[in-house]
């Protein structure tokens, strides 16, 4: 079966986030009150997979492997069958 896995990567609290800061910066220079802004990355992967749990379960080890560092990284993982 086929299923879509978004996996959204952000960097943990404590660490630099340059280009949200440069984000930041822009949007106040532009007039906008923003306190903070967060970047993150989404990443949208259709997989096949025998179950809902098999295709979360490859997502995991997807972000484990290659999509999130473990050390400045959280990620979350949020899967759906197609149609």
């Amino acid at each position: 079966m086929k299923y879509a896995a978004k996996i959204e990567v952000g960097l943990k609290p404590g660490h630099s986030n340059p280009e949200g800061e440069t984000t930041a910066r822009s949007l106040i220079e532009l007039g906008f009150k923003v306190a903070d802004v967060d970047v993150s990355k989404v990443y949208t992967v259709c997989l096949e997979a025998s179950s809902l749990a098999d295709a979360r379960a490859k997502a995991e080890d997807m972000s484990k492997r290659l999509l999130a560092n473990p050390t400045k990284d959280n990620y979350t993982i949020s899967v759906v069958e197609e149609k």
